[in-house]
C-alpha cells in the first residue's frame, strides 16, 4: 500500500470526525435567549405590635429574613401633616447579604420607639416597598 493513499485516507477520516463534531455541538446562536429581567422582589409580611404609653409608641414585631446573616435596620417616623392623614411609618431596611450563609429563612425580631399622638395608624415598608402587616 502506498503511503500517500494511507495519509489521504487518514485525512478524509479526520475531516469527517471534525465536521461531525462541529455540526453536533450547539452554538451560542442556537441557544434561545432568555429574558434577564428579574422578578419583582418578594416583600415578606411583618408582624407588628404598637404599645402606647405616656406619649411614646413602642413598636415591636418580627419579620422573616432570607437567612440568619441578614441585618435589619428599623426606623420609625410620623408621616403626613394636619392637611393629610398622619400615620406612623416603620421603614425596615434589609440589604442583600453577599456573604456565605446558610440560606434558611429566619424570623428576626425588632423594636423601635417614637413619640407621637395616640391612635395613629402604622404603615410598614420593607426596602421601600409596602409590606402587609398582621397583629400578633
Amino acid at each position: 500500500m502506498n503511503h500517500t493513499s494511507f495519509w489521504f485516507a487518514a485525512a478524509i477520516i479526520a475531516v469527517v470526525i471534525v465536521a461531525g463534531f462541529v455540526l453536533s455541538v450547539p452554538h451560542t446562536r442556537d441557544v434561545p435567549e432568555t429574558s434577564l429581567l428579574s422578578a419583582p422582589p418578594v416583600v415578606p409580611s411583618v408582624i407588628v405590635r404598637d404599645a402606647f404609653k405616656k406619649g411614646v409608641h413602642t413598636l415591636t414585631g418580627s419579620i422573616e429574613t432570607p437567612n440568619a446573616c441578614t441585618t435589619l435596620s428599623v426606623e420609625a417616623s410620623v408621616q403626613g401633616n394636619a392637611s393629610t392623614t398622619e400615620h406612623i411609618l416603620v421603614a425596615i431596611s434589609m440589604p442583600d447579604d453577599a456573604g456565605i450563609c446558610l440560606q434558611l429563612p429566619t424570623d428576626r425580631d425588632f423594636k423601635t420607639t417614637l413619640s407621637a399622638p395616640a391612635d395613629l395608624p402604622v404603615i410598614v415598608t420593607v426596602n421601600g416597598a409596602p409590606a402587609t402587616t398582621t397583629a400578633p
